[in-house]
């Protein structure tokens, strides 16, 4: 199964794991998918750590086995950053003698103080449209920035690249972490009228700590809105408090996506699963089964 497949017949529910440090046990992990599992994800997808190459090859590909044994569809990242061209074909032959059948074909961070993306490919439109080219099998998704890529010039030229995505073989998008959910419905409508067709699937990072959230939002040029910039600092000093008003603000803003038109959620779990589950609950999403995920919004 694909995920452009399951698009096409429902919205998804999906989680991002990341592989944990070179050397430690996936005992960790493995709880976290298999408390996870307990929603129903479509699927779950798996970082392919810093810096590219090497290791991170390594511990991607171990953590996607343990989300096919628990059953689940695994969806790796592939990125740009210190491969090149017969890295990268190596890697997807991996992918397929595993029986997997989709990847997110990404850029990547480029690491401080290197120039460019150091590999066989600058873009990943140009990655996707290599995958594409020498595995047809595979269904390839790639990024979306609701409020632009910091490396962007301008929000015309990003929805370009994302256009550009699409026609050298993504088939679906999912976005970066937005908290802005009028931006998102922005970029959503220019999007469609660039002529990116594809299914957009809506990246949700919970807001449940101060500083990695702060961190993350202005790493990615997001905005915190009054919102979430009124929760934070009203709960700054109080861990337990910041993260119970995190949860429902992160299950409320679940909830705004669907009825701003997203095709699926994806939640970024920073491989914490308790909260995650919490999160579920709150947007009244726990109970959900796959094929009977609404498209109205539910609240």
């Amino acid at each position: 199964m694909t995920v452009a497949e399951l698009l096409k017949k429902k919205r998804t529910i999906s989680f991002e794991v990341y592989p944990p440090k070179d050397g430690a046990p996936l005992d960790g992990i493995r709880e976290t998918i298999s408390r996870l599992r307990e929603f129903r994800p479509d699927f779950f997808s798996c970082t392919f750590g810093a810096g590219g190459s090497g290791r991170g090859k390594e511990r991607n590909l171990a953590v996607c086995d343990v989300i096919s044994e628990s059953g689940s569809l695994a969806v790796p990242h592939l990125t740009c950053i210190g491969s090149g061209r017969e890295e990268i074909r190596e890697i997807a032959r991996d992918y397929a003698k595993r029986g997997l059948s989709n990847v997110l074909a990404l850029r990547g961070d480029i690491p401080a103080g290197q120039e460019g993306a150091g590999g066989g490919f600058a873009r990943a439109d140009e990655l996707a449209a290599f995958l594409r080219a020498e595995f047809p099998e595979l269904c390839v998704g790639c990024a979306g920035y609701p409020e632009k890529h910091l490396a962007a010039a301008s929000m015309e030229s990003d929805i370009a690249c994302l256009r550009s995505k699409q026609d050298s073989g993504a088939s679906f998008v999912v976005t970066q972490l937005c908290y802005d959910v009028p931006a998102f419905e922005r970029f959503l409508e220019r999007a469609r009228k660039a002529g990116v067709t594809i299914p957009v699937v809506a990246g949700i990072m919970p807001a449940l700590v101060y500083d990695p959230t702060v961190r993350m939002a202005i790493s990615n040029g997001c905005s915190i809105p009054a919102e979430l910039a009124a929760i934070l600092g009203k709960h700054r000093d109080d861990p337990a408090a910041l993260a119970e008003a995190g949860t429902e603000h992160a299950a409320a803003l679940a909830r705004r996506y669907l009825a701003a038109g997203a095709d699926g959620l994806h939640l970024y779990t920073l491989n914490k699963w308790k909260r995650i589950a919490a999160i579920m609950e709150a947007a009244g999403l726990s109970g959900r089964e796959g094929a009977d995920f609404s498209r109205s919004a539910p609240g």
